[in-house]
């Protein structure tokens, strides 16, 4: 048998990026190790590691909020609340338990996993209530939501109230940051080509049809949203112990805003389009700094311009065919791939 040289390879590479499948693990061992050398090198500055692990965090929040709002199709406002959630359970939990330089090596994960399985347990109770219904209700009862937890969390002193809740030690790193990163898009991306996954997909083309072919639609939405809630949560975590400072108002409708312009901008049902407007938009925003509040203009902007020009987002409904199982790939494009259940579309697609 002959075994394929690094020669063949880059050829292969060169004419395909199917046969490119071997390159991405390369590239994730190399950010692995880049996200320990940045810092301990200096090869970054405080400032523009701050822009990286920001970018990182923006990744999870969109990956995360995508899952509902692109691929099941439902339309979610409130995770910016479940951030609240996850950022204050792990933040109290650090610095009531873990003040400075007393936090043992397992203190911050457990924290931030602590942050994610609130927000998981809050994110059942509203799917538990909000699917019982159909239509829009989703994104009234999860702004309502929103509203809530700043209300609450200004009210309660144990947390700081209004004031915020001080003291928190900087503990999240790149390496964590890029950690939490990459297992959001594996496990979702695993989550959305999985036998589950099917029945999500199924809820966004037609969910009558899905329930008449035996989906549980129930099951799978409180699914998928328990998931998104649980990233968001952990993204909540890192986001507190980065700024090492969180208060009610950081978790407005604003931030729930910012995450839905990266959603879209990216386009719905993509995994690498999320990625990419994680990216872009957040780069985007801190280069525009300058410009002061004015820059806060360039999102609601940015958005009526994409539903105009680009409805579907940058990459809307097509995905990377590294983000697609070997098993699903067809021979559609080598670069990129729609998702599998708009191969044979169940009815009239949108133009």
């Amino acid at each position: 048998m002959n075994t394929p040289t690094i020669t063949s390879r880059w050829t292969a590479c060169g004419e395909s990026i199917l046969a490119c499948r071997w390159i991405l693990p390369f590239l994730l061992v190399v950010g692995g190790i880049l996200s320990f050398v940045i810092p301990s090198q200096g090869l970054l500055n405080n400032y523009g590691q701050l822009i990286l692990a920001t970018v990182g965090i923006n990744i999870i929040l969109t990956v995360s909020l995508n899952l509902v709002n692109g691929y099941m199709g439902e339309f979610s406002v409130g995770h910016a609340g479940f951030m609240a959630v996850g950022a204050y359970i792990s933040a109290f939990l650090t610095v009531k338990f873990f003040p400075y330089g007393a936090a043992p090596f397992y203190g911050f994960p457990a924290a931030v996993l602590a942050g994610g399985i609130g927000a998981a347990v809050l994110g059942l109770i509203i799917a538990a209530l909000s699917f019982k219904t159909r239509g829009d209700y989703l994104a009234i009862v999860t702004l309502a939501f929103t509203m809530i937890v700043k209300s609450v969390l200004e009210n309660i002193d144990a947390v700081g109230g209004a004031l915020g809740l001080r003291g928190i030690e900087k503990l999240t790193t790149l390496p964590w940051v890029y950690f939490w990163t990459v297992s959001s898009v594996w496990i979702i991306r695993n989550l959305v080509y999985s036998r589950y996954g099917r029945g999500i997909l199924t809820i966004r083309e037609d969910e009558i049809a899905a329930n008449l072919m035996g989906v549980n639609t129930r099951q799978a939405k409180v699914l998928a949203f328990v998931v998104s809630s649980f990233f968001a949560g952990v993204a909540g975590g890192l986001f507190a112990h980065q700024l090492q400072f969180i208060n009610p108002s950081m978790f407005n409708l604003i931030k729930s805003t910012d995450i839905l312009v990266m959603v879209y901008l990216g386009g719905v049902g993509s995994l690498a389009g999320s990625v990419l407007s994680a990216s872009l938009y957040t780069v985007l925003l801190e280069a525009l700094r300058p410009l002061g509040i004015y820059r806060m203009m360039f999102m609601p902007l940015m958005l009526i311009l994409l539903m105009l020009f680009r409805p579907r987002g940058i990459m809307g409904l097509r995905e990377l065919a590294w983000f697609v199982p070997k098993r699903d790939l067809d021979a559609v494009s080598p670069d990129a791939v729609p998702p599998p259940e708009i191969k044979r579309p169940l009815g009239n697609q949108p133009g």
